[in-house]
């Protein structure tokens, strides 16, 4: 750990109280709902960085890489992790990273995660700690997913490649010890939208669906303006301006926005999709997407179990290094996986 890591954990430890007063002076308060003291701070430093679409797609890939790994978290004991690649679309390799936690249990199905990063930025880094929450909490083998970034790779090679991996996935879960020919899909934030995406294709294409969809803060309707993305829409750490980057970014000229894939939360019909795990951050411009996804679902009979940290912004499973909130909030998801998964 660097020196300049040691002072930021250290700072991030101060009474909220003080926190509060080094970030503006008093706590952010958006429809009732009060941001983390540790979150504040790094809002209120990051407050005169300039906007993502003042910049390249590259220095923005870089920046986000650079300010994620000074706040990255350790990867949690007794999980051991493997880098490999798998084939993907249009003959390219796919990097991915497996987890497994010591005593895994076997009946525990494989998961297939995929990192926010509105497809554009972000790589296995980014969520390596959460997933080894996730493999530690739920004892099972977690599969993270390097998938292609626009605009290097526009749309639909992102998507191409999360399709491929889970599709991989359910093929070659019994070789890490999880039950043969099934698998399940999870991400936050444009991870999120792949594995609603792809839970609906595969009912579509009348193959395999996944055991479950673990959805955090997913992005589900690029059509719909819902009121959180005006009243949340320049808080952190996902403000319009950046969400409308993203998909200038990700999109060829002229795509349909409606799209079922790229909009899962236009799809008319969402009875016979897996169960679900539905999460929304308080402090986020997506939440009312989030949290009106998770109703339609429960409404077609799909079972979900939906929960909104009120305290917390969009990308909160980035933030377990410093973010207490951001912690407890990951290991209670992961538990929730855990329950799911036993009564599956």
């Amino acid at each position: 750990m660097s020196l300049q890591q040691l002072i930021t954990k250290f700072i991030f430890k101060l009474p909220d109280g003080l926190l509060v007063r080094m970030a503006g002076g008093k706590p952010v308060e958006v429809r009732g709902r009060v941001l983390e003291p540790q979150l504040q701070l790094v809002a209120w430093n990051g407050r005169n960085a300039p906007p993502m679409s003042s910049l390249d797609a590259e220095t923005v890939q870089a920046a986000v890489r650079d300010q994620l790994a000074m706040m990255a978290a350790p990867l949690e004991p007794g999980v051991s992790t493997e880098d490999f690649t798998i084939p993907g679309p249009d003959r390219n390799e796919i990097p991915v990273r497996l987890y497994k936690p010591a005593g895994q249990d076997a009946t525990v199905p494989l998961l297939v995660y995929y990192h926010m990063g509105g497809g554009v930025v972000g790589d296995l880094e980014t969520c390596h700690a959460w997933c080894s929450i996730l493999a530690s909490v739920a004892r099972g083998p977690v599969l993270s997913v390097d998938y292609r970034l626009a605009p290097q790779h526009k749309f639909p090679a992102g998507i191409d490649d999360a399709i491929a991996a889970y599709e991989w996935g359910v093929r070659h879960a019994g070789d890490y010890g999880a039950p043969e020919g099934m698998a399940a899909v999870g991400g936050d934030s444009m991870g999120g939208n792949f594995s609603a995406i792809i839970s609906q294709e595969m009912q579509r294409e009348h193959k395999p669906l996944p055991v479950y969809q673990l959805l955090i803060y997913p992005a589900v309707d690029m059509v719909e303006e819902l009121p959180s993305k005006t009243e949340f829409g320049e808080t952190f750490s996902l403000s319009t301006d950046t969400m409308n980057w993203f998909m200038e970014q990700y999109l060829p000229d002229d795509f349909d926005m409606a799209d079922p894939l790229l909009s899962p939360g236009q799809t008319a019909e969402l009875d016979g999709l897996p169960p679900a795990i539905l999460i929304t951050a308080g402090h986020d411009p997506l939440c009312d997407e989030g949290d009106e996804y998770a109703k339609r679902l429960g409404k077609a009979g799909v079972p979900v179990v939906h929960k909104r940290y009120d305290t917390l912004p969009h990308a909160f499973t980035a933030f377990t290094g410093f973010s207490p909130g951001s912690r407890k909030a990951c290991l209670e998801i992961a538990s929730m996986v855990k329950d799911l998964v036993s009564k599956l």
